[in-house]
């Protein structure tokens, strides 16, 4: 007769896994049963018979690749976090702290047009209440602007955006295939999302790319095309639908090409730059629709009104240069990280959102790293543009000294 194996009773288990007769591993906010079995771990409500310092089970490491100072101590006031979603009788306090913050702080931070505000705030969110992944994608990125607003918190929320997440691209990959004109509306909502968790996810030291749980994951350039890409068949019933104040006309339709000297200056040297690139005529058309589409984003950025996307215009570029140009640059083709040493000039311009802040000078340092001897030279504009903190907004210089408008 095989005798069964001992193991030590837990008597401060919670009462979900004691109800259940099972092992509980008191794992805090919620223990390991639970959360598998995706019900309501009675640590999250503090109801246990005892109560222990809050440790999420799976934390991200920041960019240095350590935990942030002060991480390894115990939060002084475990707060309730659940990760499920809503049931019938239940109040789950942490994903409604979560809606609080985005109806009340994120939701203005998604767009520069005061118009647009009233929708994140008010029409997203109600389509988030009819698509579950649109919610999750909601409550992902309000945790990623908790970690940022509360960084001694910061790891525990990006713990639970990165739950979220994982639901939100879940719930979009299954639903995708099955787009129509009534659930493209959140699809369109969650594309946004997308970019906007992307950006704001921590970044890894010597990578061009973002960094998911600790690992490279895609390029952003090819994601943001990929997002765009996905939802053009659905574009008429966006442009049509509740949403349809989101979009910008005509933000690709700019023929303005004037820039200030300086900056005219630059792209006109580095257009001759690409006449002469190695890799055949395909990688030389490539890199000079890539220069012609940059002329064109940053022209926008200098002459945009103050009623335009200034988010929606800077990301035009990725969109509209070629397959081929995002490919050169994964290959690390030398004129292809500059010609993207130079738009990180426009995303500089986005500096001032949470989200965006740090990843211009990001994406410089890695870029420098990438290039090697008289190659360095063509990005020094970009670099002494970003490091002074200067911007191409139509409003003039930040100071009297600027070498973006000379």
């Amino acid at each position: 007769m095989v005798s069964r194996r001992s193991h030590q009773k837990s008597r401060t288990g919670c009462a979900q896994c004691k109800k259940r007769r099972i092992k509980c591993d008191e794992v805090r906010p919620a223990c390991t049963n639970c959360i598998k079995h995706s019900i309501t771990c009675d640590f999250q409500t503090g109801n246990s018979e005892t109560s222990s310092p809050l440790h999420p089970p799976k934390l991200i490491k920041h960019a240095s690749g350590s935990d942030s100072p002060g991480s390894a101590r115990p939060a002084k006031k475990p707060r309730p976090f659940v990760a499920n979603s809503l049931q019938p009788g239940e109040l789950h306090l942490g994903d409604l702290e979560l809606l609080h913050q985005f109806v009340t702080e994120t939701c203005y931070t998604t767009s520069n047009r005061p118009d647009s505000h009233e929708l994140w705030r008010v029409t997203v969110p109600r389509e988030g209440f009819h698509h579950d992944f649109l919610m999750r994608g909601i409550l992902a990125v309000a945790a990623l602007h908790l970690s940022h607003l509360r960084p001694d918190r910061a790891l525990e929320y990006q713990h639970i955006a990165n739950h979220h997440s994982d639901r939100a691209l879940g719930g979009f990959q299954a639903a995708i295939t099955d787009m129509n004109e009534v659930n493209c509306h959140a699809f369109f909502a969650l594309s946004s999302l997308i970019v906007v968790y992307n950006f704001a996810s921590p970044r890894t030291p010597g990578s061009l790319s973002f960094t998911y749980e600790g690992q490279d994951s895609t390029n952003w350039l090819a994601m943001i095309r990929g997002v765009n890409s996905i939802l053009m068949p659905s574009w008429p019933w966006v442009e049509n639908g509740p949403l349809r104040g989101l979009l910008q006309p005509g933000v690709f339709d700019t023929t303005e090409t004037r820039l200030p000297k300086p900056a005219d200056h630059q792209l006109r040297q580095l257009a001759e730059l690409c006449e002469s690139a190695a890799g055949g005529d395909e990688a030389v058309g490539a890199y000079t629709a890539a220069v012609k589409a940059l002329r064109k984003c940053f022209a926008k950025i200098f002459t945009r009104s103050s009623v335009e996307c200034e988010i929606g215009t800077a990301f035009t570029w990725p969109v509209e240069v070629p397959d081929k140009f995002i490919q050169l640059q994964q290959a690390r083709a030398p004129e292809a990280l500059i010609i993207l040493a130079h738009y990180c000039v426009v995303l500089h311009h986005l500096d001032n959102y949470w989200w965006m802040k740090g990843w211009a000078a990001h994406l410089m340092d890695n870029i420098y790293s990438e290039l090697t001897g008289t190659w360095r030279e063509w990005i020094e504009w970009p670099s002494t543009v970003i490091a002074r903190n200067e911007s191409p907004v139509r409003h003039g210089p930040t100071n009297p000294n600027s070498i973006f408008y000379g």
